[in-house]
């Protein structure tokens, strides 16, 4: 006899960036049974369709010290996961395009952020950069080992990290020298070009019109990077107006912590 399909939902409060999603995705891989994860970060829960018990699930999920509840069992009818199938294979183009273009502009605004001597640039290029790379992680993990998974992961931390260290450590340089302004018309230009490009890729996921809650929470955090594009802005035509550097390392500082933090959280689970 065939086993039926349950849905398990579980309150995780710790979970709330696009880092956790990624390993708990990796915890959760080698248990047999599971056939969908729907993410809803922005209210810390995750619902799962699986055929075992859960028992196992918990204690994957128990392990990763997310501070994770199971507060619902029941049961899930299978036909609904075939109906999904179209819908997801229409996701995974819209975020594989989104995927792109927080990859060229990663390169765009690293190049330019050395060569205007601008923080900010280079610390928003990073923020691009750990978008880009939870997205190829996501879009690339499917079907793969579980060991390369994770080797995959550390490896996206590892770079996540080491760039954010050593951006920290040049604004620190900046901050305690003397350093020319870096060119705020190139700040505020290639930031506007990145914002438009963020504009672009929340259209897209919004136009997708998915009601799942990875989409929604892809959504919120590209939002977010409009908020930093903006941040960037604002610091350059403050270093025009105010002819000082402090606010691009200001910026550039803020920037830098929050890719750190999320490089640390990866690097914890995907060891």
């Amino acid at each position: 006899m065939q086993s039926e399909m349950i849905k398990s939902v579980y309150k995780i409060l710790k979970m709330d960036c696009p880092s956790e999603e990624k390993l708990i995705r990796m915890q959760l891989e080698e248990i047999d049974g599971i056939k969908n994860l729907e993410f809803d970060i922005q209210n810390r829960m995750l619902t799962i369709i699986h055929k075992n018990k859960g028992d196992d699930i918990t204690q994957q999920l128990d392990r990763l010290n997310l501070d994770s509840t199971l507060i619902e069992t029941s049961v899930y009818d299978e036909n609904t996961i075939t109906e999904n199938a179209s819908a997801n294979r229409n996701e995974k183009k819209v975020l594989l395009v989104v995927l792109i273009i927080n990859a060229v502009f990663f390169v765009i605004e690293m190049t330019f952020g050395w060569i205007s001597k601008s923080m900010g640039l280079a610390a928003d290029s990073l923020d691009m950069f750990a978008d880009a790379s939870v997205y190829g992680l996501s879009l690339y993990a499917v079907g793969k080992a579980v060991a390369r998974k994770k080797n995959i992961a550390k490896l996206s931390g590892y770079i996540q990290l080491g760039l954010a260290v050593l951006g920290f450590m040049e604004v620190l340089r900046r901050f305690l020298g003397f350093e020319e302004l870096p060119d705020y018309k190139t700040m505020m230009i290639v930031a506007g070009f990145a914002f438009v490009a963020n504009i672009i890729c929340l259209y897209l996921l919004q136009k997708h019109k998915s009601n799942e809650a990875h989409m929604k929470a892809s959504m919120i955090f590209t939002s977010n990077d409009i908020v930093v594009n903006l941040g960037v802005i604002v610091a350059g035509f403050l270093v025009n107006v105010l002819s000082s550097n402090k606010p691009d390392l200001i910026i550039g500082s803020i920037v830098f912590i929050v890719v750190a933090r999320g490089a640390f959280r990866i690097l914890k689970i995907a060891k």
